[in-house]
């Protein structure tokens, strides 16, 4: 995969072109699968501004991190940093097959893929690639609940991830957190997830009764795929979205709910999509972000 010289390594991960050997492997996918007339390229520089945003931490990676009680990584644990597949805005076939594969590749190396979009169709192909494995159970952060059956004309965009999801034979559970104000859904695709069995959790009701709302949606002993598209976050935390909206999820209620789920289930792949960085001129947001990633690897780094 390419990886630009000037781009640091993720933080605490090892530049490196094999996942073998290591707990998780990180990789961008800068482009899905695009509708017409939108431009998805406003996201495809997300995942070098999460890896610059942590890019002077990284020679800290030894020091007490306090999200855990410790160092982020132990006991030899190693993570990869696998860099950015060569993906093409127009692409959505060959996108698909890119993303699938290198899921899978990381999959067959025994390590947890994790993914840093790109718009939230990327995540249907990474899905997809757990197929043949353990059941799994997907955990989605979003302000939106993508159940779509078509968009334009296009079944496989941003706006039919849960949907697409909720077809494959693996997935096993969809527990949706974080929905809030306007989206692309209508009347009928709430009909139609909670007919399948999602969960659906607002963000009102996270806020209202602690993250446990969600957790106890979350099968004990589970696979959990977490996904999570950054306009969950709250506006005044990550403004770098396409949809900013108030009254979403605070940082510290995202990475309890990671780990929340790393007490009950094991974390079999995570996914962060949706982040702009070209609405980020300071970068706090992509640091918001990052951070994030980081506490996932942590507690992989813990599960391992």
């Amino acid at each position: 995969m390419p990886f630009s010289t000037a781009i640091p390594a993720f933080y605490g991960a090892s530049r490196t072109t094999s996942p073998a050997g290591h707990a998780a492997a990180i990789f961008g996918a800068p482009h899905g699968t695009p509708y017409e007339g939108i431009d998805n390229r406003v996201n495809e520089d997300a995942a070098d501004a999460f890896r610059v945003a942590l890019a002077e931490d990284s020679a800290w990676v030894d020091h007490w991190d306090f999200d855990f009680g410790g160092p982020l990584l132990r006991d030899g644990v190693t993570i990869a940093d696998l860099g950015n597949l060569p993906t093409s805005s127009k692409d959505g076939a060959g996108n698909r097959q890119l993303i699938a594969g290198a899921t899978r590749r990381i999959l067959e190396a025994n390590a947890v893929p994790i993914m840093f979009g790109g718009d939230d169709s990327v995540p249907i192909p990474f899905i997809g690639a757990f197929a043949g494995g353990p059941p799994i159970v997907i955990l989605q952060i979003d302000a939106h609940i993508d159940w779509r059956e078509e968009r334009y004309g296009e079944r496989l965009g941003f706006s039919s991830t849960m949907r697409r999801a909720s077809e494959q034979p693996h997935v096993k559970a969809i527990v949706q957190a974080g929905a809030r104000g306007l989206g692309s859904a209508r009347a009928a695709e709430v009909e139609d997830a909670r007919a399948w069995g999602a969960q659906l959790i607002t963000s009102r009701d996270i806020h209202h009764k602690s993250v446990d709302v969600v957790l106890d949606h979350i099968p004990q002993g589970s696979n959990c795929l977490i996904s999570l598209d950054c306009d969950a976050i709250d506006i005044s935390q990550m403004p770098a979205v396409a949809y900013p909206t108030p009254g979403g999820l605070t940082y510290t209620q995202v990475t309890d709910l990671i780990a929340g789920v790393a007490g009950k289930a094991r974390i079999a792949g995570f996914t962060m999509v949706e982040f702009v960085p070209s609405r980020d001129p300071a970068g706090n947001a992509a640091f918001t972000a990052a951070r994030i990633a980081a506490n996932v690897i942590g507690h992989i780094a813990r599960q391992r």
